[in-house]
């Protein structure tokens, strides 16, 4: 796969989120471990975390790190490796992103019985752009508007108890 097309399915699941910008505040020092006491606690607390993280996106510039940090907070495991090594990469790269992602639909896939929590989703990029230094943009030409992704979640410090844990795009699931 490509480095252009590696970007822009990695930027799909990274920006498949943006909105308007707050970052996690920890709760305390101590590790939680958040329990939901129902299926639908772990799914309001997983939607809450994907919303923050899509507006932490939406404040991302890539020519300035210190926006990364936002992002990574609402991040672990997987998500979080790929999310630094994509915007190191892009930030290196001087390409610059515009337009926002916007969610069109959320779906939980299982919860708190199951001891993993996990959301199918959708997210409209039709507006997102991303353009290298020289003004060309980097964006696939068969780039699906709306993105299907599944997002896994792990207990975290963040003000909701979760973090993403990995991102992946889905064939299954809800309709978008």
């Amino acid at each position: 796969m490509g480095v252009q097309r590696l970007s822009g399915i990695l930027l799909v699941a990274l920006c498949g989120v943006l909105i308007s910008g707050c970052a996690p505040q920890p709760t305390s020092d101590a590790t939680p471990t958040p329990t939901f006491t129902s299926d639908a606690d772990a799914f309001a607390a997983a939607e809450a975390t994907y919303r923050a993280y899509v507006d932490a996106l939406n404040q991302v510039d890539l020519a300035d790190p210190e926006t990364f940090e936002a992002v990574y907070a609402w991040t672990t495991g997987d998500a979080s490796a790929a999310a630094r090594e994509l915007f190191s990469w892009m930030h290196a790269d001087n390409q610059v992103v515009s337009g926002d992602s916007r969610i069109t639909a959320i779906a939980s896939t299982s919860g708190a019985r199951a001891n993993a929590v996990s959301l199918d989703v959708c997210v409209d990029v039709s507006e997102v752009d991303v353009r290298d230094e020289s003004g060309e943009t980097v964006v696939a030409p068969d780039r699906v508007d709306v993105q299907k992704m599944r997002l896994e979640f792990a207990r975290s410090r963040t003000e909701t108890g979760l973090s993403i844990s990995n991102i992946t795009g889905r064939a299954d699931g809800p309709a978008c």
